[in-house]
């Protein structure tokens, strides 16, 4: 078992990186917490509402009013809490986990596994709140938004001799992104004009990714930031 952090499950082989118990319970009570508030509010403003004629919604508010107390602040209240416990199991589903061996990496989000083979991970790092592997021809392997503690995630990765670095050694590299630029091929400028639309969105992150796998394969590596797209090309290729 590990000794240096909670919820980094250690063997002779495996690290498990997680968010710790305490921090999903916390997360948890205060959806919860915000969502019977909300129910509340929803109660206060509806019995408002059916004071003022002229005020929208005047059907919905005196249907909730109708109903006798305490069953309609129970079942708001209730219903708060329901909304903000399945935000809770939601955001957890969402959340990254991360397992370390000597032997390979694995990313899980959303009950979806990527394995990456400990020969092809070359360095790896955090760049702000994303994790990112980079491969031996220095493209990245992988690029995930990762709300784990840096350091444990920084000791997890060594503890297993992987090459951990403070930054992105190739961050002067990157150019921002604008229409038609230069210096990328028309296909590269086509997909990074796709994600552009997308990241204006703010679409699903799955199909972001497939855009990033799409330029990667062109030689292409992407970091986004504010929603705008910062690009650079890996040596050789592009």
């Amino acid at each position: 078992m590990d000794e240096l952090l909670p919820q980094r499950h250690r063997t002779d082989k495996v690290t498990v990186l997680t968010q710790p118990a305490w921090m999903t319970v916390l997360v948890y009570v205060v959806l919860m917490l915000l969502g019977a508030g909300a129910g509340w509010l929803v109660k206060i403003l509806a019995e408002w509402l059916v004071t003022l004629p002229w005020a929208p919604m005047q059907g919905p508010a005196k249907l909730l009013a109708s109903v006798p107390e305490p069953w309609l602040t129970v079942g708001l209240l209730s219903a708060g809490m329901v909304l903000g416990l399945i935000v809770g199991l939601i955001a957890q589903y969402e959340e990254l986990s991360v397992v370390v061996s000597a032997e390979r990496i694995t990313f899980t989000r959303k009950k979806k596994d990527q394995e990456f083979a400990r020969d092809r991970v070359v360095q790896a790092f955090l760049d702000g709140r994303q994790l990112v592997l980079l491969g031996d021809d220095e493209g990245e392997l992988a690029r995930e938004t990762c709300d784990l503690d840096a350091q444990r995630v920084a000791d997890a990765f060594t503890a297993h001799g992987y090459a951990w670095v403070d930054e992105d050694p190739y961050k002067d590299d990157f150019r921002r992104w604008v229409p038609d630029m230069p210096g990328l091929s028309q296909e590269a400028n086509a997909l990074l004009k796709a994600r552009a639309r997308l990241l204006e969105k703010k679409s699903s992150t799955e199909d972001l990714r497939e855009l990033r796998e799409e330029l990667a394969r062109l030689g292409v590596v992407v970091r986004d930031e504010r929603r705008r797209q910062h690009w650079r090309l890996i040596r050789g290729r592009g």
